[in-house]
């Protein structure tokens, strides 16, 4: 009979290749579900007004800027630059205006859509803030005149 120990026999080792393969495709799944946000400042021509008001404060607007090519660009009052969104969806548009909108007591919403802006990007903007419950919509316009 063979009384041997098993550990004698028995070497533990331990293979990292699994382990490498499972950081791998995290990386891989953080990267590709990562949204990253473009601080550059969105430039937009406004349709020009012979008369303006200047708005009181900018405390109670959240604002929604879209460039002529309809991308979307939203700025709550805690925010010091526009946030520009990764897409146009009416569901992001949606989720960005709610989350800009958090902590504002009686939000106004300025549109602000540079002169060659598709009608239809401005109404979606629109029913978006209407969808938020958010009735209170005015247009900036230039007045450089």
């Amino acid at each position: 009979m063979n009384f041997r120990s098993r550990k004698d026999s028995m070497d533990l080792e331990i293979n990292l290749t699994p382990l490498i393969d499972v950081v791998f495709l995290l990386l891989i799944f953080f990267m590709v579900t990562t949204t990253f946000s473009k601080e550059a400042e969105i430039r937009l021509q406004l349709p020009e007004t012979v008369s303006a008001d200047k708005p009181d404060s900018d405390e109670r607007f959240l604002v929604i800027q879209i460039t002529k090519s309809g991308v979307f660009a939203i700025k709550g009052a805690e925010d010091q630059e526009p946030r520009e969104l990764i897409n146009a969806s009416h569901r992001t548009l949606q989720r960005s205006i709610r989350l800009a909108a958090t902590g504002m007591s009686d939000p106004v919403v300025l549109i602000r859509a540079d002169r060659q802006t598709p009608h239809e990007a401005v109404i979606k903007a629109m029913d978006a803030a209407r969808h938020q419950e958010l009735y209170q919509i005015i247009f900036a316009t230039d007045n450089t005149r």
